[in-house]
C-alpha cells in the first residue's frame, strides 16, 4: 500500500476541518448531569479463572440512562493496597472478551479495568455482554449513523457517557487509586479515550492509539473503509443531509475533545492507515491542549499501527506517570 494522505511535514501542521458547536460544553455538561441522576450501582463479583497471578472481577455499573454496562477489573493476585488504574476502551465491533484475556496491564502491577461497549462485541475477540436498549431512526448497518438525526439521539452520546461512568465505577473499588488513573484505547477505543480525557478532569494521562472518531469532514470523504464509510453510504441514500449529519457528528469529534485535553498524552498513528487516516489523527493530536504530548508515527503500517511496539512505548511512557 502506498502513502495516500498528506506528507508528514504537512500532517504535523494539519488542524482538521470540523466546526465546533457553540453549545459543545453545555451539551456534555447536561448529558453527564442527566446520567448522574442514576445511581452508579457498581458491583464487583469475583470470577474463577484458574489464573495464579491475576484476580478478575465481573463488573456491572449504570451507564447512560441507567442502563447496565459490563466490564472486567483485573488486579495482581494478593493486592492489599490501592494501585495505579488503567481504564481501557475497546476497538469497533469488539467486546470485553473473556476474563482470562488481556493480562498485560495487570502484569505490570497496576489495576486494569476494561469497559464493554454497548451493543458491540459480535465482530471479533471473545464477545461482549452489554446491550444497547435505545432504538434508532434510519441508519446504515453499523453504529456510526445510529441516531444521526440529532446529537441527543446519537449512539456515541451513550457510549461516551458510559465511558465516563466506567472511570467512576473503576475508581469505586477500594484497591484502585483514583489519583493515578490513566485512560487508554485503540481505534474506537482511542476515540473514546479522547472524550474521556476531556470529560474527566483529574486523570493523570491518556494514550489514544490510531484513534477513530476524529475530523469527520475529512475522514468521510478520504477513506472508503468502514466504519467511516457508513456515513457516506447513509448519505448516498439520504441525499441533501450532509450538513445535518456533520453537525451531529461534530458533538462526538475527537478534535473538539482534544482541545480540552488537560493531561499528558501519548498518541500513535500509521501513515498507511486507511481505516483511521493519519491526517485525522494528527488533527486531534495537534489540537490536544496539554503541552506534554507525543505521537509515535509508524511509516509503513496500516491500522495495526505499532502493535506490540506501541505497547512497549506505552509501558516506557507510563513508568513516570502511573
Amino acid at each position: 500500500m502506498a502513502l495516500f494522505d498528506l506528507p508528514l511535514p504537512e500532517l504535523r501542521a494539519y488542524r482538521g476541518g470540523s466546526t465546533e458547536p457553540e453549545d459543545f460544553d453545555a451539551f456534555w455538561e447536561d448529558t453527564l448531569k442527566e446520567a448522574r441522576t442514576h445511581e452508579l450501582g457498581v458491583r464487583f463479583e469475583p470470577v474463577e479463572t484458574g489464573l495464579a497471578t491475576v484476580e478478575v472481577y465481573d463488573v456491572t455499573f449504570a451507564g447512560f440512562g441507567g442502563h447496565p454496562v459490563k466490564g472486567w477489573l483485573r488486579l495482581p493476585a494478593g493486592t492489599t493496597e490501592p494501585l495505579p488504574l488503567i481504564v481501557e476502551f475497546i476497538g469497533y465491533g469488539g467486546g470485553r472478551g473473556l476474563p482470562h484475556q488481556d493480562l498485560l496491564w495487570a502484569s505490570t502491577g497496576r489495576a486494569h479495568f476494561v469497559m464493554d461497549t454497548r451493543g458491540q462485541g459480535s465482530v471479533w475477540g471473545g464477545g461482549g455482554g452489554t446491550a444497547d436498549p435505545v432504538g434508532s431512526g434510519p441508519a446504515h448497518p453499523g453504529f456510526l449513523t445510529r441516531g444521526i438525526d440529532a446529537p441527543g439521539n446519537h449512539y456515541y452520546r451513550r457510549v461516551f457517557t458510559d465511558a465516563v461512568r466506567a472511570v467512576e465505577a473503576a475508581r469505586a473499588h477500594p484497591l484502585t487509586d483514583a489519583a493515578r488513573t490513566v485512560a487508554i484505547g485503540e481505534s474506537q477505543g482511542g476515540g473514546i479515550t479522547l472524550a474521556v480525557g476531556a470529560l474527566v478532569p483529574d486523570l493523570v494521562a491518556v494514550a489514544p492509539d490510531v484513534p477513530f472518531l476524529c475530523d469527520f469532514p475529512r475522514a468521510v470523504i478520504l477513506t472508503d473503509r468502514h466504519p467511516y464509510r457508513e456515513v457516506g453510504l447513509f448519505l448516498k441514500t439520504h441525499r441533501g443531509r450532509t450538513a445535518e449529519v456533520l453537525r451531529t457528528l461534530s458533538y462526538f469529534d475527537g478534535v473538539h475533545f482534544a482541545a480540552r485535553g488537560r493531561v499528558p498524552a501519548l498518541f500513535s498513528t500509521a501513515l498507511q492507515d486507511e481505516t483511521c487516516p493519519p491526517s485525522t489523527v494528527f488533527a486531534a493530536f495537534n489540537a490536544w491542549a496539554h503541552e506534554d504530548k507525543t505521537i509515535e508515527v509508524y511509516e509503513f503500517n496500516d491500522h495495526e499501527g505499532g502493535g506490540p511496539f506501541q505497547e512497549a512505548a506505552k509501558l516506557r511512557w507510563l513508568r513516570s506517570r502511573a
